[in-house]
């Protein structure tokens, strides 16, 4: 099963980096994490912000590879566990050979792309920067396939 995170910015801090390879390290073989980044558009151009993030929006698009399933990150999004995600993931397992996450830029993502994935979730009801909405979201995958392979990381 292949685990694509697709975040708008490139530049994050190399802690964060450092955990995300941490946990990655740690997936068990059958999981596949790929960390993938698109371009954000230039906030600086004058560009209408709908604009901008239409243009995200077909670079994240494209980041997904044909049959995944789709599921976007917003904070309007459904609030789920971590045995409901788990519970997700265990049955888009068998319906696809893999999920991509979506994680927007400054200005969130585009209403239309939001349509287009099987399922909206949001990690928190707080405000998180994006670089540490990657790491929040690799540590979730990370817990949710540990509790799907019956690992001890996740206590109750």
């Amino acid at each position: 099963m292949r685990l694509r995170v697709i975040a708008v910015g490139e530049r994050v801090p190399a802690w964060i980096d450092a955990g995300i390879s941490d946990y990655r390290s740690r997936l068990p073989r059958l999981y596949r994490l790929e960390v993938a980044t698109v371009k954000a558009s230039p906030r600086t151009q004058g560009k209408p912000v709908a604009v901008m993030m239409d243009a995200e929006a077909e670079r994240l698009e494209a980041a997904v590879p044909a049959g995944f399933v789709r599921v976007a990150l917003d904070e309007r999004g459904r609030s789920l566990d971590t045995r409901g995600f788990a519970s997700a993931i265990e049955r888009w397992r068998g319906k696809a050979p893999g999920i991509a996450f979506w994680i927007g830029g400054p200005d969130g993502l585009a209403p239309a792309l939001v349509a287009r994935a099987a399922t909206t979730l949001s990690l928190s009801a707080l405000t998180l920067p994006h670089a540490l909405a990657r790491l929040v979201l690799v540590e979730q995958l990370y817990r949710c396939v540990s509790l799907i392979e019956n690992h001890p990381y996740h206590r109750e």
